[in-house]
C-alpha cells in the first residue's frame, strides 16, 4: 500500500545556496560601480566582465545545489528571481548608459523579463506555468551576449558581439509571446466546465487536475524549491 505523500517541509535559511543568491545580490551594485565608474577603460571593462560572469556562475551552482539536497527556504523562493533579474537588468542598463546598446533595446528586454515574471504569479490561480525550452536558450543567449558586449572588443568583433544580441533580443521577444498565450491558454482551460475535459487546480475550487509542476524555471529547474517549488521565467 502506498503511503500519502508527506507535505514537502521547509529547510533553513542558512544554507549555501541562499549565501550564493545573496552574494549575487550583492555583485550587482560591486558591478555597476565598475562597469560605470570607468566605461572607457578596457581594464575596468574586463573587470565587470569577470564580475558579471562570476555572478552569472552563482545563479546555476544555486540553483543546481537547491535541487540535489532539495533545499526549500521562503528567502530562495524571493531572493533568487530578484537577484537574476537584478543582474541581467543593470546589465542591460548599464551598457546602454555607457552607449553599448540601444536604449529601446534594453527597454523591450526589461519590459518582457519583468512582464513575464509578474505573469507566472498571476496565473498560480490556474496552475503552475511551466518553462519551456526556449526559455532556457533565451537565458543562455542573453548571458553570452552581455558578456560579450561587457568587454573591450576590438572592433572586428564588436558585430560578433552585436549578431548574439540580436539573436537574444529576437528569442526573448518570442518566447515572451509564447508565454502570453499559454497563460491565455491555462486561463481558458481552467475556467472552461469541468464536463468539457481537464481543467487546471485553482486554490477557489480545488477540482480538477493541477498542471505538472516539472521543470518550472528556464534554467532546468526549479531554484531553492525543490520539486514543487513554481519556478521563475529566467
Amino acid at each position: 500500500m502506498t503511503s500519502p505523500a508527506q507535505p514537502q517541509t521547509e529547510s533553513s535559511a542558512w544554507n549555501i545556496p541562499n549565501a550564493l543568491t545573496a552574494f549575487r545580490l550583492v555583485l550587482v551594485p560591486v558591478f555597476a560601480y565598475v562597469l560605470l565608474s570607468h566605461p572607457h577603460d578596457p581594464w575596468w571593462r574586463v573587470a565587470s566582465a569577470l564580475i558579471f560572469v562570476v555572478a552569472i556562475f552563482t545563479d546555476f551552482l544555486d540553483g543546481h545545489l537547491a535541487r540535489k539536497h532539495n533545499i526549500v527556504t521562503t528567502f530562495g523562493k524571493l531572493a533568487d528571481p530578484i537577484a537574476d533579474k537584478a543582474l541581467t537588468g543593470m546589465a542591460f542598463i548599464g551598457l546602454s548608459i555607457i552607449g553599448e546598446l540601444w536604449w529601446w533595446v534594453t527597454i523591450v528586454i526589461l519590459v518582457r523579463e519583468w512582464g513575464i515574471t509578474l505573469l507566472r504569479f498571476v496565473v498560480l490561480r490556474y496552475g503552475v506555468m511551466a518553462a519551456r525550452k526556449g526559455g532556457k536558450i533565451k537565458t543562455v543567449l542573453q548571458a553570452l551576449a552581455l558578456g560579450l558586449l561587457l568587454l573591450p572588443l576590438p572592433h572586428w568583433l564588436l558585430p560578433v558581439g552585436w549578431a548574439v544580441m540580436a539573436v537574444a533580443f529576437v528569442v526573448t521577444v518570442v518566447t515572451g509571446v509564447d508565454y502570453l498565450l499559454e497563460a491565455n491558454r491555462m486561463r481558458r482551460v481552467a475556467t472552461r466546465p469541468t464536463a468539457e475535459g481537464d481543467r487546471y487546480e485553482t486554490p477557489q475550487s480545488g477540482t480538477g487536475q493541477p498542471r505538472p509542476a516539472e521543470n518550472d524555471t528556464e534554467d532546468g529547474g526549479p531554484e531553492h524549491g525543490g520539486p514543487d517549488q513554481t519556478g521563475t521565467d529566467r
